[in-house]
């Protein structure tokens, strides 16, 4: 049976809630953060090298990075839906979205994140951060401008994969200039399956 390595605050939420949306029988095996440095426990080492979630195993494959999480468990479990047919435009848009969330997003939110614990130490490069912000998140309400979802008129694992650049926006109050985006997250949130994930997984939160 598939197994979800799964640790409190941490991106492992959207695989739970991807899962819960496909209704796909899982286990859960659970790690927690230590509460003072908030880094992840070592067993999750004996699971993947990094010791990072999520991390999945299924059978005899294990995969980590959130990205090939969700593409393996669509096209493993997904029975054809939750993302559109090979060879169109729309397939390659919603590719791009997958490794955009990680690869370019992620990133001036996570230095904002780190970099907001030097206090005024960091402060030089808070200007920069904040531009790369307002530019990846203007791209991404621009997206979803007109939109319920990023791909066609259905949940894929776009809008999974996604859902944690706006969680991260949303913790850093930076959603008010993106009504699309933060009108596009309220959805998300109000889905039962992510209801339910969230009711599994346990709250999560992101420490300043």
């Amino acid at each position: 049976m598939l197994t979800l390595h799964h640790l409190n605050d941490s991106r492992s939420q959207r695989i739970l809630w991807l899962l819960e949306e496909l209704g796909t029988p899982y286990e859960i095996k659970r790690y927690r953060r230590n509460a003072t440095t908030r880094l992840a426990p070592p067993e999750l080492e004996a699971v993947h090298p990094l010791g990072k979630s999520p991390v999945i195993t299924d059978d005899d494959i294990k995969i980590a990075e959130s990205g090939a999480v969700v593409d393996y468990i669509i096209r493993r479990y997904g029975k054809g839906t939750m993302m559109p047919p090979h060879g169109g435009a729309e397939y390659e848009a919603y590719n791009e979205w997958l490794h955009y969330s990680e690869g370019s997003a992620m990133l001036p939110l996570m230095l904002k994140l780190y970099v907001g614990r030097l206090k005024e130490a960091g402060a030089p490069l808070f200007p920069r951060i904040d531009s790369e912000i307002a530019n990846h998140l203007g791209h991404v309400d621009g997206a979803l401008k007109g939109r319920q979802f990023f791909i066609g008129d259905s949940l894929t694992g776009a809008d999974i994969q996604m859902s944690f650049v706006g969680d991260m926006a949303k913790a850093f109050d930076t959603l008010g200039p993106y009504p699309d985006l933060n009108a596009w997250l309220a959805r998300m949130h109000a889905r039962p399956a992510f209801q339910r994930s969230i009711e599994k997984g346990g709250e999560y939160r992101f420490a300043k």
